[in-house]
């Protein structure tokens, strides 16, 4: 099947040619019909599968067709909720291409930056607006933006959205929407909670559930380290010495690990930049640029910073820190190897971690195939459940003892500066 067989109008189609695509990926082949339907749909797809174009595509057709019909002052008539700014903004990139001979107007809002530029647009005038929860609540408030005349309502990623603690945010904005709307509801995973949330949003849906999240795509070539934890940087800047790792998606499982392992690559005279969200959005979207660019060869990113990236052709994945949740695991590597490209993901497991390694294996159904040319392999063993207990007990005495010593000198702070006004 081709976009063409699916109906779509000529404008998208025209786009879709210059995008260079004309097959539509699994997701979007099934979804696209029913929305195109006007039905309701409960979504499930892998990461990487397409799925924002599997809503942008009809939702641009639907809207194309009816200002046609009504030539209408621009009004917000389709809104797409989504938990990260990254995720946010490639959205509204998606709209604007796919949209580019439609003439229809896109924007998005996020937090963390001024307000000024966003109202502006909306003032202007928008067809689409895509949003993050808070800043959409935030305007909402101010009486900026009006969801009465929105026909067609997206929730993206919503497992995401609820492990960020963004349930009460999706249920005001719910509360707000016409009753009379087509909904679309698209989830990585589907666990009580979320199916729970879905038959508030949606109504009689069809569901579409493609490439499950058990699975990892067959372009993806996944190799593994076993080393130990005080060796994994020289092991990672070991692995790094292959120029054919060009451009590389690096996970930590921490802010903090992120900055440190960024600190590090520059010290090795490797170009890298961190990504999480105690970053600046300006700074996220330039790391994100110059990767995009190739001026950095190394983007270091937490889960949730992740989740927003989308990269043509991104051909590695390392996994600095291995994530306790196997279907974290899929969703990182499927960063990689999509729409049919090769990718290679590379695990760097420490012996704490091993145990994640088997409940991954057991996740996905495969072995992941292990690196037997290893110039650092793991010589010691995972700690038992006493060592675990002691060392646990160790670290929490010494966090106290830091943070008596931090006190005792605020304490003495005051003193000192006093005596300083006095001279």
């Amino acid at each position: 099947m081709q976009f063409k067989d699916l109906k779509i109008i000529e404008p998208i189609l025209k786009a879709l040619e210059e995008e260079k695509y004309s097959v539509p990926t699994s997701i979007q082949e099934e979804a696209i019909p029913h929305i195109l339907n006007k039905r309701d749909v409960l979504g499930s797809a892998q990461t990487g599968t397409g799925k924002t174009a599997a809503f942008a595509i009809p939702i641009l057709h639907h809207l194309y067709l009816d200002r046609q019909q009504r030539n209408k002052p621009r009004k917000i008539n389709a809104l797409i909720i989504t938990p990260t700014r990254e995720l946010a903004i490639q959205i509204e990139e998606s709209f604007s291409t796919y949209g580019r001979h439609t003439g229809l107007k896109t924007t998005v809002i996020f937090g963390g930056v001024k307000q000024g530029t966003q109202v502006s647009a909306i003032q202007r005038g928008v067809d689409i607006l895509v949003a993050t929860p808070g800043r959409l609540l935030d305007l909402m408030d101010q009486g900026i933006v009006k969801l009465n005349d929105v026909e067609y309502f997206v929730l993206d990623e919503a497992d995401r959205m609820l492990d960020m603690g963004f349930i009460n945010d999706i249920k005001k904005i719910i509360a707000k929407l016409p009753a009379k709307r087509q909904s679309l509801f698209f989830s990585a995973t589907m666990p009580n909670n979320i199916v729970k949330l879905s038959r508030r949003i949606l109504t009689n849906p069809v569901k579409v559930e493609v490439a499950a999240v058990s699975s990892t795509a067959d372009t993806i070539q996944q190799y593994l380290y076993y080393t130990n934890k005080e060796t994994k940087r020289d092991l990672l800047s070991h692995i790094l010495k292959n120029k054919k790792i060009d451009q590389v998606l690096l996970f930590s499982r921490t802010k903090h690990g992120a900055d440190r392992i960024t600190r590090n690559l520059k010290k090795e005279k490797i170009t890298a930049a961190a990504i999480h969200g105690d970053k600046a959005q300006n700074a996220r979207q330039r790391a994100l640029q110059q990767f995009k660019d190739g001026d950095i060869r190394v983007l270091v990113a937490t889960d949730i910073a992740a989740r927003g990236i989308d990269i043509d052709k991104l051909g590695y994945v390392i996994n600095y820190d291995i994530p306790n949740e196997s279907e974290t695991y899929v969703h990182r590597i499927g960063r990689c190897g999509r729409a049919g490209d090769d990718g290679v993901s590379i695990s760097i497991c420490e012996p704490e971690e091993n145990a994640y390694i088997k409940d991954i294996e057991k996740l996905i159904g495969q072995k992941i195939e292990v690196v037997k040319n290893n110039p650092l392999p793991q010589t010691e063993r995972p700690m038992n459940a006493r060592e675990k207990q002691a060392f646990e007990k160790e670290k929490n005495r010494r966090k106290q003892e830091f943070f008596a010593n931090r006190n005792k000198n605020k304490a003495r702070a005051p003193r000192a500066n006093q005596g300083n006004r006095r001279r």
